[in-house]
């Protein structure tokens, strides 16, 4: 008989707030490694600067996860890489690995792709994420779940070997996010622990997304901004000749934190220096200003005993 999750991992957060709460998240990193790119002095609208992106075995974009311009521009770089014939395949944080669209035909139905990926609405709404799944499955281009199986959580969590995965610094930084993105709600014991799972989530995403290559196209891999992070994310699982890039979607909010040079417009695309944790930063606009840790607060107060 499998043993529950502890109650830290079996807390349902409100997607908006767990979505806010770690772009605030993304902040801490983006701050504590200082390499996110300036803003460029011109800047190119999205996607037509996927052409400087490539070639590469695998394109990384992140997001902030209630970002609807995020997904957007995800939908946009389907499109662009398929009507190419480059791309090999759509990696998914939002799906478990072991799951995909393989089998579907190009004009499945979105109900067969939902049920071929076990999709779980509740933590990722399919309206967000459905036409980034479609766009792909339309084009023929398989779609695979990149993360790691809630039912390989609890060995992860207590896998110490994790631990040296990342450089001290590296780890730190996870740490510090993870705390912060939680509001310091969480007990520092949990947050090594999530620290592991993090990683392992990672890990689970680059293996699927290393089986997906095939040569002279492109793997697209879509997940939440701190997953994409060179110096601390999928790409540290990667083997050596692996060549990846990394685009990483930002709401305009961040500006002042991360001190760009220049303000840009929706969609634009600033470059970053090749040893930078991002490629190329995407601004998006702003969204609806809110509290998150307020509404996580809440969350946990009136949240069932052993849930919080």
């Amino acid at each position: 008989m499998q043993r529950p999750l502890p109650s830290f991992l079996r807390t349902r957060l409100t997607r908006g707030a767990r979505a806010a709460a770690l772009g605030c998240a993304l902040l801490v990193l983006a701050g504590c490694a200082g390499t996110l790119p300036p803003a460029a002095t011109r800047a190119t609208p999205w996607p037509e600067r996927l052409h400087t992106l490539l070639p590469a075995d695998v394109l990384l974009l992140g997001e902030q996860h209630d970002a609807p311009d995020h997904q957007r521009l995800q939908r946009e770089a389907v499109l662009w890489l398929a009507a190419r014939g480059q791309l090999a395949a759509l990696v998914m944080e939002m799906a478990e690995s072991g799951h995909s669209t393989q089998s579907l035909p190009p004009g499945a139905t979105e109900a067969q792709a939902q049920a071929a990926l076990q999709w779980n609405d509740a933590a990722w709404p399919w309206k967000a994420y459905g036409p980034v799944v479609m766009a792909a499955v339309a084009a023929g281009v398989p779609v695979l779940g990149g993360n790691l199986p809630r039912a390989q959580m609890r060995a992860a969590m207590q896998e110490p070997a994790w631990d040296q995965h990342l450089p001290p610094a590296a780890l730190a930084r996870q740490i510090t996010a993870l705390r912060d993105g939680h509001c310091g709600l969480l007990p520092e014991s949990q947050l090594a622990p999530m620290a592991r799972i993090q990683i392992a989530r990672d890990a689970s995403m680059a293996r699927t997304a290393k089986q997906a290559l095939r040569p002279g196209q492109t793997v697209l891999l879509v997940a939440g901004g701190g997953h994409v992070l060179r110096s601390l994310g999928v790409p540290t699982h990667w083997p050596k000749n692996l060549k990846s890039k990394v685009a990483l979607a930002r709401v305009q909010k961040a500006q002042s934190a991360i001190k760009t040079e220049a303000s840009q417009v929706a969609g634009t695309v600033a470059h970053a220096p090749a040893d930078a944790d991002a490629d190329v930063v995407i601004d998006t606009p702003a969204l609806p200003p809110r509290d998150a840790c307020a509404e996580l607060r809440e969350q946990w107060r009136t949240a069932p005993r052993g849930q919080r």
